[in-house]
């Protein structure tokens, strides 16, 4: 009886992958393209996972530098979660973690620490020092919360491991000192330029550098290695009357609390009593949550939040105060900014209706009417600013428009009363009408350009006479 040899399985992608066969390999994917990405049945391996944790560097060039219509797939996972690089780490094959870290593979905590545990069984660290020169983090923690360097014992053989990861670590913490240090004088300067343009409310000012500087300090002490608390969102309540600059300081307040780290977004949501009550039973609740939703991660601004609570108890179809009930109920989640503004008085039905609110809302500012001098420098910073959207974008002021003159011209020509009703708004008012006084007293002959594009003093007194009428 002739005994019969058993027929060799067919040779794989995978298996020139593990043998080094590029010659063959290259064969089978000019034959089927699609091949190359394809994961083995039993470890979900692609040809790069076994290719480079067999350090088969041959195969690993070729199959990171190969065109065509098939992309290579560098980031892969295998059914325990690693890409083709944590095979070479964990594997020890520094030369193929070169060339997959040379055309941009991860290179986050898990490759080092697998390369700390090979170094350990492997007595050599050639794979982890690859993995440094490319900035492997030194202080990521795995799953388990351990950097690197809680993986090692105290025993002798592991001394030089250890002043290699520590060495690496301290120049790491050093160049994240620089590098916050160098952002956070940026942002500290992008936060007084934000501030320049409120006018007054100093008090809020004051708190918001400490706001800004406790959060970018805190950036900076994470960057040496340092463990500190998470700060709470701070709420507010902005108290005062219409045109005092409630909702664009709001507004800059949302673009600073997110550059500072506060908050994840700088978007803020403006909302009244109509965008949060319903009509009927049930129709509050969901239509507040709604508005909670779409402010997550920002601002939450609810402008004339006074008209939530009715001035009569006993009005027991007003549903105000489910909305407020609801505000109050995510305000300790952390997901969420909540401002609520208003005129002085009437808030404080705000403040009473709500065992809780002084404990969720912590700062309380005033925003005071404006002075005149305060509207002048107003109208001067509005005039800097100018956006393309504005209807004053491209004019300037006349050269004896100083804040002294605005000031002088707005103190004769208005009265307490309309200063006081009006506050920002008078400015908004008074610029418009200016234009108009402008267009009304040149002539279509005029050609001078600086002329076309010039507000007076002469403007502003007669936009201010408009007001008045």
């Amino acid at each position: 009886m002739n005994n019969r040899s058993r027929p060799a399985k067919p040779a794989t992608i995978h298996s020139f992958a593990l043998s080094g066969d590029l010659i063959g390999l290259q064969k089978l994917l000019r034959d089927n393209p699609s091949l190359l990405n394809d994961k083995n049945p039993v470890m979900a391996h692609t040809p790069l996972h076994v290719s480079a944790g067999n350090n088969r560097t041959e195969i690993v060039k070729f199959l990171l530098e190969l065109q065509g219509p098939e992309r290579i797939e560098i980031e892969a996972k295998n059914m325990y979660g690693e890409t083709p690089l944590h095979m070479a780490a964990k594997n020890g094959c520094s030369e193929a973690a070169q060339l997959l870290l040379a055309h941009g593979a991860s290179n986050g905590m898990t490759p080092l620490h697998l390369a700390v545990w090979h170094s350990l069984r492997a007595e050599e660290f050639l794979a982890v020092k690859t993995l440094l020169e490319h900035n492997a983090d030194c202080s990521a923690k795995d799953n388990e919360g351990m950097t690197p360097l809680n993986h090692l014992s105290q025993g002798p053989g592991n001394e030089k491991l250890r002043e290699l990861l520590n060495w690496h670590l301290e120049e790491q913490r050093k160049k994240r000192a620089i590098e916050t240090c160098s952002e956070t004088k940026a942002k500290m300067d992008e936060l007084e330029k934000e501030l320049s343009n409120i006018v007054g409310l100093n008090d809020l000012k004051v708190q918001l550098r400490k706001w800004a500087k406790g959060m970018l300090l805190d950036e900076r002490r994470r960057a040496l290695g340092l463990h500190v608390g998470t700060r709470r969102p701070p709420h507010m309540a902005f108290l005062g009357n219409p045109g005092t600059g409630k909702t664009m300081v709001a507004r800059i307040l949302g673009r600073l609390l997110h550059m500072v780290g506060i908050l994840p977004t700088d978007k803020v949501t403006e909302v009244q009593r109509t965008d949060l009550v319903g009509e009927f039973v049930g129709h509050t609740g969901p239509k507040t949550r709604r508005k909670i939703q779409e402010a997550e991660g920002g601002i939450l601004f609810v402008d004339e939040a006074y008209r939530l609570i009715p001035m009569q108890k006993a009005d027991d179809k007003d549903y105000g105060l489910e909305a407020l009930e609801e505000i109050m109920s995510v305000m300790d989640s952390g997901k969420i900014v909540v401002i609520f503004a208003g005129y002085s008085e009437p808030m404080k039905r705000v403040i009473a209706s709500n065992e809780g609110f002084c404990r969720r809302v912590t700062k309380f500012f005033h925003f005071i009417d404006f002075s005149s001098k305060e509207l002048a420098t107003i109208l001067h910073i509005k005039m800097n600013n100018l956006s393309e959207s504005s209807l004053l974008y491209g004019f300037k002021l006349h050269s004896n428009c100083s804040i002294e003159t605005i000031s002088a011209l707005i103190e004769k020509k208005t009265t307490e009363k309309q200063r006081k009703e009006s506050n920002g708004g008078l400015v908004d008012t008074m610029l418009i009408n200016a234009r108009e006084s402008l267009d009304l007293r040149l002539s279509f002959d005029c050609i001078d350009t600086e002329e076309l594009l010039t507000i007076t003093l002469e403007d502003l007194e007669a936009g201010l006479g408009l007001l008045s009428q």
